[in-house]
């Protein structure tokens, strides 16, 4: 690359850390990449570490030594995240939403990008202390969240199927109860998909009792997985906390009240900002 003023340079690194989020990098990648000494790549960083946490953008994190470098963590602040969670809500309550059997219309809010992306950075600020292999869904609506957690902390993302796909090679498969309906399903993984003891955040679009999560729960037992957190864009408020099959998970948006004669939808913000 060629040698760049020191505005250009900051606005370079600036992105060159956003694309990669939760790596190490060493300072001789940007000190090579500038032509710049060490030391001036250090005041630069110093110059974004205070932006992104003066504006809530997440942490620089550096390591010194000679394996050191920085770390970028993508965060948000809890007021970005309940304005995004407060404009979430109203998009749900819009009228038109409701569906026969008091369902809610949400595919065109998983199939907007940006929306995504900022739910998926929510999860990401959640969970961020913790230790994660890899991001689970079961398919198909979730997956558009799956892949903006997944981007945020940098990790790949397993896709659990409702039906064994024969391109996916040898899978475990197990039955579990809907927790709402009490019907019994099916679901999926290949075996090559997950490693053994890897650690799983999983995440879904709604969540009502909780039977297809505590379904993908009992499915990372036959791999010896460990669920290191759950992640919810919309839970349902209508159920009783006895029947929740699930307790310890985060949500960010909850569904208190559908009235399908009145056309009247009730959205709160979720239990992240309890």
């Amino acid at each position: 690359m060629k040698k760049l003023k020191r505005s250009a340079r900051l606005v370079d690194m600036t992105q060159y850390l956003l694309n990669r989020p939760h790596i190490l990098i060493p300072l001789t990648t940007f000190a090579d990449r500038y032509g710049a000494a060490k030391s001036s790549i250090s005041e630069d960083l110093a110059i974004i570490k205070e932006v992104f946490e003066d504006e809530g953008g997440g942490d620089l994190l550096t390591f010194a030594g000679a394996t050191g470098g920085v770390r970028f963590i993508p965060k948000m602040t809890n007021k970005q995240a309940l304005m995004y969670a407060q404009n979430l809500c109203a998009q749900l309550e819009q009228r038109d939403r409701i569906l026969p059997g008091g369902y809610l219309y949400m595919s065109d809010l998983l199939g907007e990008p940006s929306l995504m992306n900022e739910a998926g950075k929510i999860f990401a600020t959640a969970f961020a202390e913790k230790e994660i292999d890899c991001v689970m869904t079961v398919e198909t609506k979730g997956i558009p969240l799956a892949y903006a957690t997944g981007a945020q902390l940098n990790l790949p993302v397993v896709l659990v199927r409702r039906d064994h796909q024969v391109t996916e090679g040898s899978a475990v498969s197990i039955n579990y109860v809907s927790g709402s309906h009490k019907s019994i399903h099916t679901m999926s993984l290949s075996r090559r998909a997950l490693k053994n003891k890897s650690k799983v955040l999983i995440v879904d679009d709604f969540m009502k009792a909780g039977g297809t999560i505590q379904g993908m729960v009992d499915l990372l037992a036959e791999f010896d997985a460990e669920v290191a957190g759950v992640g919810v864009l919309v839970e349902s408020g209508a159920i009783e906390t006895e029947e929740r099959l699930l307790h310890d998970y985060v949500s960010i948006a909850k569904l208190t009240a559908v009235d399908f004669k009145s056309k009247q939808i009730l959205v709160s913000p979720g239990n992240y900002f309890e």
